[in-house]
């Protein structure tokens, strides 16, 4: 696995300013902040999809630009905020389209690799469905194992909780616990901050471009940096993993 996933002065006009964060393998990484902090950019530049206008991406010590196409998407699994599926093409399809940069569809291994993903997502029973006649989370959850079906070293979600029920979003978060246990990066822009602090090992606060806090969830969402970045009164209620947020 490649152990860290890096910006070195990152800079793009009007959404990032000078960012220098590593991200390490074995983690969950979550980045937080209010709308317009940045959070989606700067997820896109360490996916290598966004190019800066200055500062530089690497992985593993070698500079993202450098890095051929398809063993980019080797490495990093990316969820966009709202992906699009163009044809109606079944679940099973779908999540099979994960193993396109191995090309390895018709293969043991890569066969297995698409039925484990269908599992984590729980489902079995939607492989023969057409993917426009699933609901917004059914979708969701489908688009979620095409990215867990290409085992990369790195998987990269925006708001990957967005159109989930509250089963499916625990399921989601303990799955993502699990793959960091197995050694992978996990790096996840998350609005809901009682999930970024019952799950990550890491938070990254952003406001305005800049990352304004960076460190165990109890640190960096401490109730003075909420007050002070999404302008709202907090205290943490309940216990270490199981913290509620009230707010006012």
């Amino acid at each position: 696995m490649t152990a860290t996933l890096s910006t070195v002065d990152l800079a793009l006009a009007r959404r990032l300013v000078d960012l220098t964060v590593s991200v390490h393998a074995g983690e969950v990484t979550a980045i937080c902040g209010p709308n317009g902090a940045g959070k989606s950019t700067l997820l896109s530049c360490l996916a290598g999809l966004v190019q800066p206008d200055t500062g530089v991406v690497a992985i593993g010590g070698r500079m993202m630009r450098q890095i051929p196409a398809r063993e980019r998407a080797r490495s990093i699994g990316y969820l966009p905020q709202s992906p699009h599926v163009a044809w109606d093409m079944t679940v099973e399809v779908l999540v099979g389209l994960g193993r396109l940069p191995w090309g390895d569809t018709a293969t043991a291994d890569g066969r297995a690799a698409i039925d484990e993903a269908i599992g984590i997502m729980d489902l079995h029973d939607f492989r023969s469905r057409r993917v426009m006649g699933l609901s917004g989370g059914e979708r969701a959850r489908a688009l979620m194992a095409r990215v867990l079906a290409t085992r990369p070293a790195w998987l990269l979600a925006d708001e990957p909780l967005a159109n989930l029920d509250l089963t499916h979003a625990l399921t989601l978060m303990r799955r993502f616990r699990a793959q960091a246990r197995l050694g992978r990066g996990v790096v996840l822009v998350l609005h809901d901050l009682a999930t970024a602090m019952n799950f990550a090992d890491r938070v990254l606060v952003m406001s305005g471009g800049r990352i304004v806090a960076d460190g165990e969830p109890a640190h960096a969402l401490d109730p003075a940096i909420i007050a002070k970045v999404w302008h709202c009164p907090a205290r943490w209620l309940g216990e270490p993993g199981a913290r509620a947020l009230s707010l006012g």
